[in-house]
């Protein structure tokens, strides 16, 4: 059990780490004239993330779940998604956030990862939100959010094409 404590702390402490960044991106990118999209969009993701954690503490705990057997793919499979997640933050630089913030006449981000994937930021979090619940035999959480966060990003994903497409310059997405 001690396993899962440590393991959800050192998750919920990378988002709260994540969120800091976003802030200060945030910030850096409102004076440069940014403008944000979807503010309720983003209010029902970070809902959907918190709801995540309580329903993997809950499964974990009331339904008594334990190691999974195959734990070392899952967490291969987890890290791989951290590489990346951290792939994605440093290629967008000030542009990474976990909002929707797109300067005008702003020219997309071509380079590093984004020369081969269009969204890996969210090719982790698709991969997290099913292999972290994996870990420990959460088959529900891992089932139930996995569906939500999918419904949730695809929305998204179409509401940044909207904005990018409104706003950036070279966008042919």
């Amino acid at each position: 059990m001690i396993a899962f404590w440590l393991f959800l702390l050192f998750v919920i402490l990378q988002r709260l780490i994540e969120l800091l960044i976003a802030k200060r991106n945030e910030r850096i990118l409102k004076v440069q004239g940014a403008i944000e999209f979807d503010k309720n969009g983003y209010r029902v993701i970070a809902a959907m993330h918190v709801a995540f954690f309580i329903s993997l503490i809950c499964e974990k705990v009331f339904f008594q779940r334990t190691l999974n057997t195959y734990w070392i793919v899952f967490a291969v499979v987890f890290a791989g998604a951290q590489v990346l997640r951290y792939w994605a933050i440093k290629t967008l630089g000030v542009y990474w956030n976990t909002k929707i913030l797109v300067l005008p006449n702003h020219k997309l981000v071509n380079t590093g990862l984004y020369k081969y994937l269009r969204h890996p930021n969210y090719i982790a979090v698709i991969v997290e939100i099913a292999v972290i619940p994996l870990i420990f035999s959460c088959y529900l959480t891992a089932s139930i959010f996995s569906v939500i966060n999918f419904i949730l990003l695809r929305r998204r994903i179409k509401i940044e094409k909207i904005a990018l497409r409104k706003t950036s310059i070279g966008f042919a997405i």
